[in-house]
């Protein structure tokens, strides 16, 4: 499988409750989650090369459906609700876990969750509830370190040495200058392989 970028992947569906995730594909499928306002979509147009394929926003939580994504790389992406401090009505919030959950453990195409992590600030109890949740349901996870450019050498390094101490792996990323992408897609092949 490799990665070609003659033509911008596509948006092609986006889903709000558990009926409209679209049907299945043939192709293997990879889920982004995060916090709130933790780079998810910048990561996203970053690895895929398409400005604004992605929403991006100043303002958290406007990621309020799981959005998919589809290019030539034949890999479906899966940008799921950012979690935390979402200025999104309670209701939907609370409509948000349902829908991942259920869509995480009803997935048959889904090969892993990467899930991204704010180097400045490190791995939060939501972040653990989380990637308790993909390990108790033996869903392969890619741990990110998003912003990793805003850190100072020395930060950087006690910093990405904690969040391996807990994650025993960790990719570093900078949507800003690319770092961590070439790793990342590494990762993003392989899981695309299993099964």
């Amino acid at each position: 499988m490799t990665r070609r970028r003659e033509r911008a992947p596509w948006h092609f569906a986006g889903a709000v409750s558990a009926g409209g995730v679209p049907p299945l594909l043939e192709f293997p499928e990879i889920a982004f989650g995060g916090r709130s306002n933790v780079g998810k979509s910048s990561l996203i147009n970053q690895i895929t090369r398409t400005k604004g394929l992605a929403r991006t926003s100043r303002t958290p939580g406007r990621t309020q459906q799981i959005n998919f994504f589809l290019g030539l790389e034949e890999i479906v992406f899966a940008d799921l609700p950012g979690y935390g401090w979402a200025r999104a009505p309670a209701q939907v919030r609370e409509a948000w876990r349902p829908l991942v959950e259920g869509y995480l453990l009803a997935r048959d195409t889904l090969r892993g969750v990467v899930v991204i992590i704010d180097s400045r600030r490190g791995v939060g109890e939501m972040d653990r509830q989380l990637l308790d949740f993909l390990e108790e349901n033996e869903i392969e996870v890619v741990p990110v370190l998003s912003k990793i450019d805003k850190l100072k050498q020395g930060e950087r390094v006690r910093l990405v040495r904690a969040a391996k101490k807990e994650l025993s792996e960790v990719i570093p990323f900078s949507a800003v200058t690319g770092e961590g992408e070439r790793e990342l897609w590494r990762r993003l092949t392989d899981l695309a392989r299993l099964r």
